[in-house]
């Protein structure tokens, strides 16, 4: 998808006028600047994405797994270290602790069932049946939480790894309380009286609004496909020219993108600068109100694409990108770093194939006090950081 090449649609009353524009097109004016500024960004986020999706697949998922293969293997070294003779009860200790901290990970986040009897060796429950009995606790706290919040009781064996199937349920245990429970059915309806007679009067005037508003969309839509129905074509170049036209229209107008069918007027010429000038402000209310809601939901679209990027490269969501690009400065600082992470971990893997080399780097390495988080993601490889 490239920006478009159109210039943005704004009220410009001829010089020779010297005509002041009023608070209403003002208001178009800023509005059309804005939303195509952020229609640009978005279109520049997406076309990252792509980019970003293609490196992370092509460059640092490959970079990764030669990663955790070594650290796998590293593992495996220290389990046969740990039956060894050659090591002594402060080493085995020691060893004990490293693969406790790592192997866990491992497999949970990266598949690595290979490491399991090494993990049921060290731990005092088996994996399948820590991991088993910490989804049971999970789902008997989601259980209460949702009881409580909702005040009903559900069925013991719902699955809250399904959102579907917790949905359905709890739809189906809501739907049995307001049938069983007179007091539940007209608790609604007993609030919708509570409204005041302004509140009304606000709500039905909004209402109202929101309709003249689509109906503004609607007439600029109407316009355009009169204009361009391929089917009362003759030529066929120019029957092929207008479905390509009416496929935009029809995009746009299903979009309630009125900046895009108002610049489409401008393409074929339906209307010129003189037709936006002429456009009384009791109507450019109305466009402006959709306007309005067009730039909230690019602004909407935008931040989620953002957002999500935030937490790929574990940034705070108050964190600032300051353009697409720099996800990609983001991701090729990973991906060097995984590549050399991988090199020096590869070093210290051949070296401690001689016994002595690991006793003394153990001899060295301190259990910490503190847990220590392994952040293979963004370079804190400790307490694999072998240097």
């Amino acid at each position: 998808m490239n920006a478009s090449n159109n210039q943005t649609v704004q009220i410009t009353p001829k010089k020779a006028e010297k005509t002041t524009l009023s608070a209403a097109q003002k208001r178009f004016n800023s509005l059309t600047k804005k939303i195509d500024t952020e229609r640009n960004r978005l279109i520049g986020w997406q076309e990252i994405t792509q980019t970003y999706n293609q490196k992370l697949s092509s460059e640092y998922e490959p970079q990764l797994n030669k990663f955790i293969d070594i650290k796998s293997q590293l593992i495996f070294l220290l389990d046969e270290a740990y039956d060894s003779r050659a090591f002594n009860k402060t080493d085995k200790q020691k060893i004990h602790y490293i693969i406790c901290e790592h192997t866990q990970k491992l497999i949970a986040e990266f598949d690595r069932e290979e490491l399991k009897p090494i993990f049921n060796k060290y731990n005092d429950f088996g994996y399948d049946e820590m991991r088993d009995e910490s989804e049971s606790e999970m789902s008997d706290l989601m259980k209460e939480l949702v009881e409580n919040m909702f005040n009903i009781e559900l069925d013991e064996d719902i699955d809250f790894n399904s959102p579907e199937e917790l949905h359905a349920h709890l739809q189906d245990k809501l739907r049995e309380k307001m049938d069983s429970d007179p007091k539940a059915q007209s608790q609604e309806p007993a609030k919708e009286h509570k409204k005041t007679k302004k509140q009304l009067e606000k709500e039905l005037r909004q209402q109202e609004e929101d309709a003249l508003a689509l109906q503004s969309v609607r007439e600029v839509y109407r316009k355009l496909a009169a204009a361009l129905h391929p089917d009362r074509e003759q030529d066929l170049d120019e029957r092929l020219r207008k479905t390509e036209l009416m496929q935009r229209v029809n995009a746009a107008y299903g979009k309630k993108d009125l900046l895009k069918l108002l610049e489409l007027q401008l393409e074929i010429e339906q209307i010129d600068a003189k037709h936006l000038t002429q456009i009384a402000d009791s109507r450019l209310k109305y466009f402006n109100k959709i306007l309005k809601e067009q730039l909230e939901e690019l602004n909407h679209e935008v931040y989620q694409i953002e957002g999500r990027f935030r937490v790929m490269l574990n940034m705070p969501y108050y964190a600032s990108l300051s353009s697409p690009k720099q996800v990609i400065q983001y991701l090729n600082r990973d991906i060097n770093s995984v590549k050399k992470e991988s090199m020096l971990l590869k070093i210290q893997l051949e070296s401690f194939q001689d016994p002595s080399a690991l006793k003394a780097w153990l001899k060295k390495f301190k259990i910490p006090k503190k847990q220590i988080e392994d952040d293979i993601f963004f370079g804190d490889f400790s307490p694999f950081d072998f240097r």
